[in-house]
């Protein structure tokens, strides 16, 4: 039976994937920053894990709590964030926003990497678009920045663990419709979801450090 570990699937993205994986017989590990908000999950029957993105000294730890080889981590927790950076209160949110969307997934990733090469597993990270530089449309100044630093982080950590038995790829979910998507986002939550397992199942070694949509197409740095 693989294993996954998705963190942030207490809503949205996240449990939709812990939803799908454990419907297809997978072992799933998923974490949530409050056990309070895993109603879901306790539904699904999945393991749940408590974890704090903004805790550097847990992420570091979490892989004692697993001991077992991981096939999949899927790095999915994320927040949004201020629009505009004006303010020190907006400047101390965008740090925040910074260190659980970049700076959490790539340490997180760094100690997981044993377990994950155990299992010559996959390490994935559920990006934006809106990190691409070249196809910047403007506003949201913290979410972008926060996901060009990730991509910018896992392209490098990718690129470092050439000779390991790892793939990494950072995926774009598209516009979803879930809590930070908003009602108007045009892609349901089950169908990127789908996508981007199809897209998974299909990584080759050759692909670690791409920057994909959901779909698989190449999406510009």
């Amino acid at each position: 039976m693989p294993t996954i570990l998705v963190t942030g699937a207490g809503r949205g993205l996240g449990l939709e994937f812990a939803r799908q994986y454990a419907g297809d017989g997978w072992q799933v590990i998923s974490t949530v920053r409050d056990p309070a908000g895993a109603a879901e999950l306790e539904r699904l029957g999945v393991r749940i894990e408590t974890l704090d993105m903004l805790d550097p000294a847990a992420l570091a730890a979490f892989p004692e709590r697993l001991g077992a080889p991981l096939d999949l981590f899927i790095a999915n927790a994320g927040v949004s964030g201020p629009q505009r950076i004006e303010t020190a209160e907006a400047a101390g949110e965008w740090q925040r926003v910074h260190a659980v969307n970049a700076v959490a997934p790539t340490l997180l990733a760094g100690a997981l990497l044993p377990l994950v090469a155990a299992a010559q597993g996959k390490m994935v990270a559920i990006t934006s678009r809106m990190g691409s530089i070249a196809d910047s449309s403007g506003g949201y100044l913290a979410y972008r920045a926060s996901k060009a630093a990730l991509n910018a982080a896992w392209r490098a950590l990718a690129l470092s663990l050439a000779k390991q038995p790892v793939t990494l790829a950072l995926l774009h979910p598209g516009w979803v419709r879930t809590d930070m998507g908003g009602p108007s986002a045009p892609l349901p939550l089950a169908e990127s979801v789908s996508a981007m397992r199809r897209v998974i199942a299909s990584l080759a070694p050759e692909q670690s450090g791409a920057f994909l949509d959901y779909r698989g197409d190449p999406l510009p740095w």
